[in-house]
């Protein structure tokens, strides 16, 4: 009956100690979600910032004076002299 007795010990203490490394293990894997989340947390707000700044600039898209703008700037493009103007009707 006492190596019964000591062979349950073993076995509860095994079970102790499995269960604390468990617990230990949980906390870690706890806290290295929680500093991913945080750093996608922060990542989404950035992106989110640099989103509305893009919906703002795709707004001034649309108007004449931007897209003049654009047309002498990045393409080079110059509006055309009167004299070079034609006007063209439909019969």
């Amino acid at each position: 009956m006492r190596v019964i007795g000591v062979l349950s010990l073993l076995i509860l203490l095994l079970a102790v100690m499995a269960s604390a490394i468990a617990v230990v293990w949980t906390r870690h894997q706890s806290r290295s979600l929680f500093v991913q989340l945080t750093q996608l947390q922060a990542q989404r707000d950035a992106l989110n910032i640099e989103y509305g700044q893009l919906e703002l600039e795709q707004a001034t898209w649309a108007e004449p004076r931007r897209i003049d703008d654009e047309a002498r700037t990045k393409l080079g493009m110059l509006s055309p002299r009167p004299q070079d103007v034609q006007l063209v009707r439909q019969p």
